[in-house]
């Protein structure tokens, strides 16, 4: 056997992507401690938070806004499964978590969706979990978006398209009321 072939398969990490935004980054620079686009490796018994005090946090937020901890993530594997999960705590007393369309309060806890959009004051946070096997521990990876989150990620209007393919949107019913018509009548 050649050492390639006796080799230890190559085991894959699970890495949460997490995009910020705050509509003040360029002026105040909130996020100028967080490393942008390097993987960061965290033990899995491990519970990292964000927030302002850099005695506690492993994420630190500049922002006297912001909690001393905002919130924590916790790595864990659902019970009799292999899938592994986060879960997000707030841990603020005063600011509301928004996890979608979740709100926790403090000490609230929820599983981050694998991909979801977390939202606390003017912060918007895209979570995207990127699967893996490894049981020792996961990778953070952060991002710095430079428009809003929510605005980029809007869904276009729900309202169902008619057969002749124009969107009733486009014409404004202009005060008229819908009205039901038979098949039949003309």
């Amino acid at each position: 056997m050649t050492s390639f072939e006796e080799a230890g398969t190559e085991e894959t990490v699970t890495c949460l992507h997490m995009t910020f935004y705050h509509p003040c980054q360029e002026d105040k620079m909130m996020f100028r401690c967080l490393n942008f686009r390097k993987r960061e490796q965290v033990r899995v018994d491990e519970t990292p938070k964000f927030g302002r005090d850099s005695n506690v946090c492993r994420y630190n937020l500049m922002d006297t806004r912001v909690s001393r901890i905002q919130f924590a993530l916790q790595f864990y594997r659902k019970l009799n499964s292999s899938e592994f999960c986060f879960e997000i705590k707030n841990m603020s007393k005063k600011t509301k978590l928004l996890v979608d369309q979740t709100e926790l309060g403090y000490l609230n806890k929820t599983d981050l969706p694998w991909k979801c959009i977390i939202c606390f004051g003017d912060y918007q946070i895209l979570a995207e979990i990127e699967e893996g096997e490894s049981v020792d521990y996961f990778e953070t990876c952060l991002h710095l978006a430079e428009v809003p989150i929510l605005q980029e990620r809007c869904l276009p209007s729900l309202l169902p398209i008619p057969e002749n393919g124009i969107s009733p949107s486009l014409f404004p019913s202009q005060g008229k009321s819908p009205m039901e018509i038979d098949e039949n009548e003309s």
